[in-house]
């Protein structure tokens, strides 16, 4: 099973248009979950980390393989992505993605992590993030099961 946890909610039809079609097409291949907490936009980073912390925990179990998403994370191909899904599961049945809010993710949720995941230098909205994420697990699963995707 994966589940991700994301910090924020989506408010425009086109992009639950596009995560529910990555949800729909995943589904032939494994359970999936997404869990949206509140972004807490205070002034002050550190106090909003710390509330949104507080949220994101409620859905953690640390049973699973926890990975987040940060900027200084590990970067990979999609092929390799793949092949460290594909590992990751054949160990664990359960993986957790961990989206942060405007300011990232708190050291404590960082500390929880199994692995630190970037898919590049750049910034992305949230919203627009987590379509991408869908779209690589779908493109992971492909790959995984020999199955023909676009390049």
């Amino acid at each position: 099973m994966i589940k991700i946890i994301c910090v924020g909610k989506i408010k425009e039809k086109f992009y639950r248009d596009a995560i529910d079609e990555y949800l729909k097409r995943l589904s032939k291949y494994t359970k999936i979950s997404i869990m949206e907490v509140d972004d807490i936009d205070y002034s002050n980073p550190e106090v909003s980390m710390q509330k949104e912390k507080d949220l994101i925990l409620k859905y953690v179990d640390v049973k699973d393989y926890i990975i987040t998403l940060e900027i200084e994370g590990q970067k990979y191909n999609s092929m390799d992505l793949s092949k460290k899904i594909d590992k990751i599961l054949s160990i664990n049945p359960n993986i957790t993605f961990i989206i942060g809010g405007s300011y990232g993710l708190s050291l404590d949720i960082k500390k929880l992590s199994n692995m630190k995941l970037s898919f590049s230098d750049l910034t992305f909205p949230h919203q627009l993030f987590r379509i991408m994420l869908l779209e690589q697990i779908y493109r992971s699963y492909k790959i995984l099961n020999n199955e023909s995707y676009h390049k």
